[in-house]
């Protein structure tokens, strides 16, 4: 049974792990690769550029083990991570339309800057940003703010109006075309120039005889 349980745990523990790493491969090789940096790109390469994710991000994955032993400060890191950078990309994706790749990029690197600089004593990060509130204690700086919160918040409106200003700037002709590479720029539709537009009958207007049709006097009817 001892044999059973530790291959059934093995088993859990290695779904989990494949799964998040195809996840973060795939996101990197169709959202990133695809879309930005290569969108002519064959199957073929697309094949070879998951390959080389998937051993890049397990590799990073093994060596960000090797700082710790403990297993619940791994899921306290990533808990973080998602609820500070990730949480509030998929609300702005989901509930403004406004959002694009310009504002979503910038706020991830704002968000990600000013998390390390609000410091993490759990993981050796020290307090360089200091909330109101913050104390030192025993020669640490530890932060009494809920830190956590404001770098949420803080990503969430720089992911709002950095999407709004680059969607002013390019709509508006302050920028480039030829430098939107998120094609943020709205298309902006021009009717033909062949096209006839009907005309319009008012209520003065003179009414028109039909093509095609012989207009026949009216006879007198009276006697």
């Amino acid at each position: 049974m001892s044999i059973i349980g530790i291959g059934a745990i093995s088993a859990a523990v290695m779904s989990s792990a494949d799964s998040a790493l195809l996840s973060a491969t795939s996101v990197f090789s169709s959202n990133i690769y695809k879309n930005i940096l290569r969108k002519q790109a064959s199957d073929w390469e697309m094949q070879w550029v998951i390959r080389i994710s998937v051993v890049v991000v397990g590799v990073a994955g093994t060596a960000i083990t090797t700082y710790t032993n403990s297993t619940l400060l791994l899921w306290i890191l990533g808990a973080d991570i998602s609820y500070t950078l990730i949480f509030p990309h998929l609300v702005t994706v989901l509930f403004f339309k406004v959002t694009n790749g310009y504002g979503a990029f910038i706020g991830y690197v704002l968000g990600l800057v000013l998390r390390v600089l609000l410091g993490e004593n759990t993981v050796g990060l020290p307090v360089i940003l200091q909330l109101p509130g913050c104390t030192l204690e025993d020669g640490v700086y530890v932060q009494k703010a809920p830190v956590r919160t404001f770098s949420m918040l803080s990503t969430f409106l720089s992911i709002l109006f950095f999407s709004w200003l680059s969607s002013l700037m390019f709509n508006g002709g302050l920028l480039p075309e030829k430098w939107d590479t998120f094609g943020v720029k709205r298309a902006v539709r021009t009717p033909p120039r062949d096209a006839v537009t009907p005309p319009r009958r008012g209520a003065g207007a003179e009414e028109q005889p039909v093509q095609g049709l012989a207009l026949q006097p009216m006879l007198s009817t009276e006697s």
